[in-house]
């Protein structure tokens, strides 16, 4: 039934050198006490086609090695038994496009369903129908692959599996086109072991109890929504979990939706988890949870971090399910491995700097002080403040230099102050060297949200949470808090200086000499000639920012970006080149700037799915991961730290044998098990950085400002000449703010 598509293991040997032992230390709270159980529903069906045979084969090569994998079977007219994930044909197949005529309609659980049914084919018809993604926010460059429908006995017999998963969602149905599913599983487990067997059917269970009493073979009642009927009882979901006692009597567990167990509101916020766990427990019955997929919106509560929720699920300390239905199986297998029972004071394994970027600000506003006491809380290493000044000289932290970016001063009296600023590429910009402090103060902080285009927004609960805070106030915070250092961001400084009047690199080195930090402090630019100014007259870390995609820096260039800084902080996709979000190729970028003695560190690292190339598996982990193990770089750059700092502290990267789930994603892997017609047209490849992209003339002076009648504004000086801090003081009760952080 099914051809072995010869690209399908170039992408398995890379990603596979070793298999994970496991994760049996500690107390499970299983009903068994062993880990629990990762069941790949489909195969790797977050990447590949459900249930193809690229797909299983990938799940097994990159999971634990316990993984079941799951067929949901359908029967053929001719009475063979197929895996496919729809009762509807072509929901995930070209069916309609190679049998046109085909499409009938029936009944399914008493609804009129139209579309094209595996009953009306027999297995020799399906030989020529191709498997496509079914799930339309997912890639379709693998629809034109050859993905042949595969039978049970294929999957048994060439991927070999630990462990089978048969779902037999629509017994009833079958049963009307004269098609016995009972038959069909018990023959079937005569010619091989069949771990799980699970349906949402109490008729079809009760059915085949007697056969599977006894042997390796378990039932599982498979519950739908609470208030959907179970065809055979005609009573509603919700009513049949409150009777566990009935459903012991033929089945040893039960398949629940995960808000079964952790219900989430209208808001998508996390709710009281419920006891339906224990009971079950109690009863005597096993509990897996299904609707585990990293590419949908996860609850705000969970921070867009899929390892946080399959934790939520297993290692909480009250209850844990004996087992998870995943479409991205990678990421289950390392939450039970890497990361279940860790703490933040387990050791470090992983050599690498956590940077927030303006703080945690994938949870709250950037910059504020709820941002930066949740990024200590998080783990960050380093505490991160991208400077602005007010009209007044007043330097404070802010992701922006325009003040509609993060605040809401859209919403306040100061919109006719938007102007156009062509120099820096911003029109209608309300700007914050047009406000004062005290004007900006009146502000509420507004969270970022860069993926709004794909539904995806940040945290609302807390949008507008938090305080701005000056220079001072964030350098007194930091040196009180447990990070080992700050990076300061200083940008549009030539333009500041030339047209506003504005010396921002003089207001940030007298705002660090007065403020005495005795932590690790890093200055960060992309202009060479903030950084030189530093350098002249400091002994700090010295990051010089290439803001563009670079596909390679001549030696000459660094030896120039040697003379201005330490550091190099590169674009994601100078690591890694993409198109159309898949990996290209190797770059030695890295590599070229250690051989230097420069650090690099990489941005922006962020936990929506949509931020990271398909390779990553919609892992932010997989995504840090292939940058720290396979390019060795200095630092992250996240809007996330705590998902970083977990992952420099889990346990499989201090492993003899790295387990699959832990080895970086080759680049061109999933390009390479993908058809030619569906591979995306190549991109032009990213420039090399030249020398004169990074050589900038010095800073000009400070050209003093003017007021309406164009005479020369007085206005406060520093012994240097330069605009000294006006109003600059720290916060009022500071004592009282910094004995008040919490973790929001």
């Amino acid at each position: 039934m099914w051809k072995l598509s010869p690209l399908c293991f170039l992408l398995l040997c890379a990603l596979v050198s070793a298999q994970g032992s496991g994760n049996s230390s500690g107390l499970w709270q299983t009903l068994s006490g062993n880990q629990p159980l990762v069941i790949a529903r489909g195969g790797y069906s977050g990447v590949l086609p459900d249930s193809s045979l690229n797909a299983y084969s990938l799940a097994l090569q990159v999971g634990l090695p316990d993984t079941l994998v799951w067929c949901d079977l359908q029967l053929t007219k001719d009475g063979a038994g197929i895996c496919f994930p729809d009762i509807r044909l072509e929901n995930a197949s070209d069916i309609d496009l190679v049998y046109p005529k085909g499409c009938k309609t029936y009944p399914v659980n008493g609804v009129s369903t139209q579309g094209w049914f595996s009953v009306d084919f027999t297995l020799k018809d399906l030989e020529t129908v191709n498997i496509k993604q079914r799930i339309f926010s997912r890639s379709p460059n693998y629809d034109n692959s050859l993905n042949q429908i595969l039978t049970v006995d294929d999957v048994v017999t060439n991927i070999k599996p630990p462990g089978l998963w048969l779902s037999v969602p629509h017994d009833a149905f079958f049963s009307q086109h004269n098609q016995s599913m009972r038959n069909f599983v018990v023959s079937a487990s005569r010619r091989f072991i069949i771990s799980y067997i699970s349906s949402p059917e109490v008729g079809f269970l009760r059915n085949v109890a007697s056969r599977f009493r006894t042997g390796p073979t378990k039932l599982v009642f498979q519950f739908l929504g609470p208030d959907q009927v179970e065809p055979t009882t005609n009573r509603t979901y919700g009513s049949l979990l409150t009777n566990l006692t009935l459903i012991k009597t033929f089945a040893a567990g039960i398949l629940v939706p995960k808000n079964y167990i952790i219900p989430v509101d209208s808001s998508l916020y996390l709710q009281q988890a419920k006891s339906i766990v224990n009971d079950a427990h109690a009863a005597g019955l096993e509990v897996f949870g299904y609707n585990f997929v990293n590419d949908a919106t996860l609850p705000y509560n969970y921070s867009y971090d899929p390892v946080a929720e399959y934790l939520s699920f297993i290692d909480n300390g009250k209850f844990s399910v004996d087992g998870v239905l995943s479409d991205f199986p990678m990421t289950a297998s390392a939450t039970i491995d890497c990361y279940a029972h860790m703490s933040k004071n387990d050791s470090v394994k992983a050599n690498v700097l956590v940077i927030s970027n303006e703080g945690a600000s994938g949870d709250y506003p950037g910059c504020t002080d709820k941002a930066y006491e949740k990024a200590v809380s998080d783990g960050a290493d380093i505490l991160d403040c991208p400077v602005q000044i007010t009209n007044d000289g007043i330097a404070f932290c802010l992701g922006s230099i325009n003040l509609r970016d993060r605040t809401t001063v859209s919403q306040s009296d100061f919109i006719n102050r938007a102007t156009d600023n062509p120099e820096l590429g911003i029109e209608k910009g309300i700007f914050t060297y047009n406000l004062t402090w005290s004007e900006i103060k009146t502000l509420q902080p507004a969270i970022y949200n860069p993926h709004t285009n794909y539904g995806l927004f940040r945290n609302p609960k807390f949008k507008n949470a938090g305080n701005f805070m000056q220079l001072s106030d964030f350098l007194t915070f930091a040196n009180t808090s447990a990070v080992s250092g700050v990076i300061i961001s200083i940008e549009n400084a030539a333009y500041l200086a030339a047209n506003q009047g504005l010396g921002v690199t003089d207001v940030v080195l007298d705002t660090l000499s007065k403020a005495g930090i005795n932590k690790k402090v890093m200055i960060r630019s992309s202009d060479s000639a903030v950084l030189s100014k530093f350098k002249s007259s400091s002994n700090y870390e010295l990051v010089y920012l290439i803001d563009e995609d670079v596909g390679d820096i001549l030696n000459s260039t660094i030896s120039e970006i040697k003379k201005f800084s330490s550091s190099v902080l590169l674009s994601k996709g100078s690591v890694y080149p993409t198109d159309k979000l898949f990996l290209t190729h190797d770059t030695k970028i890295v590599q070229k700037l250690q051989a230097f003695n420069l650090s690099v560190y990489v941005h922006l690292f962020e936990n929506e799915y949509v931020s990271q190339p398909w390779d990553f598996f919609s892992d932010p982990y997989a995504e840090v991961n292939s940058h720290v193990s396979g390019y060795l770089i200095d630092g992250v750059i996240t809007d996330f730290p705590a998902t970083a700092a977990k992952y420099k502290r889990n346990r499989c990267l201090g492993y003899e044998n790295v387990p699959p789930y832990m080895l970086p994603a080759p680049a061109g892997g999933l390009l390479s098990i993908m058809s030619k017609q569906s591979q995306p047209p190549a991109e032009a490849p990213n420039p090399t950085l030249t020398d004169e992209s990074v050589i900038e003339p010095p800073l000009p002076p400070v050209k003093a400002p003017t007021n309406d009648t164009g005479t020369t504004a007085p206005g406060p000086v520093a012994p240097n000449g330069q605009p000294t801090l006006v109003g600059s003081a720290i916060l009022s009760g500071i004592s009282v703010f910094l004995a008040a952080l919490v973790l929001c």
